[in-house]
C-alpha cells in the first residue's frame, strides 16, 4: 500500500522532554497522552518490557488517528538486575540514586513508528551506559529539591543537574537518554516516505519554538 502523502505525524507521550526533543526535527506534530499501563508483566525483561510498551502506546492512539505516523516510546533503567522506572516521589529517588552511586546504569530506549494507515510497524531499542559518581547522601538531596526527577526512569535528569552526578555516558544516540532516539526516529521517518531535512524550509521556525 502506497504511503500518504503528508501524513499527520502523532507523538503518543505526556513526556515534556519528548515533545521538545521531536520539535527539533522541525516537523509538524501533534502530542496526545496514550494513556497505557506501564508495569511489567510478570518475568518479563527489561528489554521486552520497553518494546512492547513503545508499541502499546502507539497503537493505543491508533483510532483517534487512522491515517497517522503514531510515535511511541519508553524507557527503563537498569541497576544490576533491577528493572527501576520513574520513582513517581521523592522517597523512592533518593533509594533509586543511592542505589546508582558508583555504579554503571543501563537506560533502555525503544521507539515505536506505527504507520496506522498501512499497519507497517517499525520499533527498535537503543541502549545507554551510564556511570554514576559516588553520591552522598547530602548531594541526592540537593539534587532531588533542584531538579525535582520524579518523572525521569531512574530519577536522573541528564538533561538538567543530573549531568553533575554523572561520569561518563556511552550511546550510540545522544538523545536516546532524554527518552527519544531522534536518529533512529529518523530513519523510521524517511522509510515512511518523511524526510525530516526535506520538510524543513530555511528561514521556518521550529514547532513549538519562537522565532
Amino acid at each position: 500500500m502506497p504511503a500518504t502523502p503528508n501524513p499527520t505525524v502523532v507523538l503518543a507521550s505526556s513526556s515534556p522532554f519528548r515533545r521538545i526533543l521531536l520539535q527539533r526535527l522541525g516537523i509538524a506534530f501533534e502530542t496526545v497522552s496514550p494513556d497505557v499501563d506501564e508495569s511489567a508483566h510478570p518475568g518479563e525483561s527489561a528489554e521486552a518490557l520497553v518494546l512492547r510498551l513503545a508499541e502499546t502506546k502507539a497503537r493505543a492512539v491508533s483510532e483517534r488517528y487512522p491515517n497517522a505516523l503514531l510515535i511511541g516510546s519508553d524507557q527503563v533503567a537498569v541497576i544490576g538486575e533491577h528493572i527501576v522506572s520513574k520513582p513517581g516521589d521523592h522517597d523512592t529517588a533518593v533509594e533509586q540514586l543511592l542505589a546508582s552511586s558508583g555504579r554503571s546504569v543501563r537506560f533502555l530506549t525503544a521507539v515505536c513508528l506505527l504507520n496506522a494507515a498501512t499497519g507497517n510497524t517499525r520499533i527498535d531499542m537503543i541502549p545507554t551506559t551510564v556511570r554514576v559518581r559516588v553520591l552522598d547522601r547530602d548531594t541526592i538531596e540537593n539534587y532531588l529539591r533542584r531538579e525535582r526527577p520524579y518523572g525521569c526512569a531512574g530519577s536522573l535528569q541528564i538533561e538538567g543537574l543530573g549531568i553533575a552526578l554523572t561520569e561518563c555516558v556511552e550511546s550510540e544516540d545522544p538523545t536516546a537518554l532524554i527518552g527519544l532516539p531522534l536518529i533512529t526516529l529518523i530513519g523510521m521517518l524517511r522509510a515512511e516516505g518523511v524526510d525530516v531535512i526535506k520538510a524543513n524550509r530555511a528561514g521556518d521556525p521550529l514547532p513549538g519554538v519562537e522565532a
